[in-house]
């Protein structure tokens, strides 16, 4: 039980174990199909099979409507009859799921003994999140789904894709073609690129739903643009298309402000972008908009909140839009400096992606192979040991939405790069946002070396840190 990662609210353990073997199914009795695919979900990765018996010994999910749960608790009890998995909603099941898990050897081929245990869990925070930046280096259709199962088996519930940026345009806008066609042709170093089309991107997001994830599509404005000002000429103060870009530098493009092809571009990305997200979240970037003069720029950052709102969907931007006014509702991703107080003030709520603690592109140490140190070296220690509510100044527990780990890509090219860098900081984020506050690092790296087979387990290219007694 020590490798729980999330660490559960509540475990009891009592006398007694359950046999577990490939004679094992998944049983319920429910006609809800939502549920019964998820207990087709459960026997996948349990390599087991499903039942209408209802016999002992077997496992069972079942939404009990005990509203104390919320949307995404659950309860998991072990006897020595089966194995009972309760929830309020589904996405209470689906974490049930990934507990047993990891209770369970992915690779296991005979009987198993677990002991009896009662475990009843509900996150900390509501939003859990990863971010993954498919501009600077392109990652496909695949990739991203890899990446979604890795980050739910975790309870994390977002998936915050950078979809827009001076390297690349990465999503089908039918209404303005060359956007893909010239934008979407470039990565940093060059020898790629690519988009997803808008049914490639639905499939992504069909994908995440089935895991309980939220897709937030990021187009990151004012800066962060080149992509799409090379594009199309008209986007520039200069009426001129800019050259495709390959660097890594920031901070020297921006859209013009004053002009009214701006806002119908923006209106009709969001437009079409709105209809294939699902979800309530755009991201609207507003981060190093350095070529950006100020009043312009809290002047752009008020009206494209105003577009998203038309489309039905909340704002979300990095903190930096806390220094223009924010429109209710909106939220401030905190990453780097102080304006998240700015938007604290203007009754925004934050989420944490602290860049010397969440950003997983940072060096695990100077030996790294792969990452970048702008923000400081951060091993697996540094990345969990910190507590959310009182790191940052001036920001409580109740300010704060949740943590989202972003990874940016400049010195990424394969999956397995990502892994590389994600894991192992990632579960400990993901343990931060969903288990109760006061855990302790001596405890969990415990419980993060027992957990290293089931990362080999499930494939995952992870770092073996020194600071680990990997079992």
């Amino acid at each position: 039980m020590l490798n729980l990662i999330p660490k559960p609210a509540s475990v009891h353990t009592s006398n007694g174990d359950f046999t577990f073997s490939t004679e094992t199914c998944v049983h319920t009795d429910s006609s809800d199909g939502e549920i019964r695919q998820l207990a087709e979900y459960a026997a996948e990765q349990l390599h087991l099979t499903t039942s209408e018996d209802t016999r002992a010994g077997n496992i069972s999910l079942e939404l009990n409507g005990d509203i104390s749960l919320g949307e995404e608790g659950y309860e998991l009890s072990v006897t020595t009859d089966g194995i009972q998995m309760n929830a309020n909603h589904l996405e209470g099941l689906f974490y049930a799921i990934q507990t047993l898990r990891q209770m369970i050897p992915t690779d296991h081929l005979g009987t198993i003994n677990l002991p009896a245990v009662s475990i009843r869990d509900t996150p900390r925070f509501v939003w859990r999140g990863a971010m993954l930046d498919v501009c600077r280096h392109f990652f496909g259709v695949d990739d991203v789904k890899r990446y979604i199962d890795l980050i739910s088996h975790y309870k994390m519930n977002r998936l915050h894709l950078h979809l827009s940026d001076d390297q690349g345009w990465r999503i089908e806008i039918k209404s303005w073609p060359k956007l893909t066609e010239v934008g979407g042709k470039t990565q940093v170093g060059g020898k790629g690129g690519g988009y997803y089309t808008q049914e490639q991107y639905k499939e992504i997001v069909d994908h995440a739903r089935t895991r309980y994830v939220i897709i937030i599509p990021e187009i990151d404005t004012p800066g962060h643009t080149n992509a799409a000002l090379a594009s199309y000429p008209e986007l520039n103060e200069s009426e001129e298309a800019t050259d495709l870009y390959e660097g890594t530098e920031v901070g020297f493009s921006t859209l013009t402000i004053n002009s009214a092809v701006t806002y119908q571009f923006l209106d009709d990305v969001i437009r079409e972008l709105a209809a294939i997200t699902p979800g309530p979240y755009i991201h609207i970037g507003g981060d190093e908009a350095r070529s950006t003069p100020e009043e312009d720029y809290k002047k752009f950052i008020k009206r494209f909140q105003e577009i998203v709102a038309s489309h039905g969907k909340e704002t979300i931007g990095w903190a930096e839009i806390g220094e223009a006014e924010l429109l209710p509702g909106t939220i401030a991703q905190h990453w780097f400096g102080t304006s998240y107080q700015e938007a604290k003030k203007q009754g925004a709520k934050i989420i944490l992606s602290p860049a010397n603690k969440a950003y997983l592109d940072m060096k695990y140490d100077a030996s790294s192979p792969l990452g970048l140190d702008w923000a400081g070296l951060i091993s697996v220690k540094e990345s969990y040991d910190w507590e959310p509510s009182s790191y940052m100044h001036l920001l409580e527990e109740d300010d704060i939405l949740g943590i989202e780990a972003p990874l940016w890509s400049e010195t990424l090219i394969t999956i397995k790069d990502v892994e590389y860098l994600a894991f192992p900081r990632l579960p400990g984020l993901a343990e931060l946002a969903w288990s109760p506050k006061g855990q302790s690092w001596d405890e969990y790296q415990k419980r993060l070396a027992a957990h290293g087979k089931h990362m080999d387990a499930l494939g995952i290219n992870f770092y073996r840190s020194p600071e680990i007694n990997w079992e």
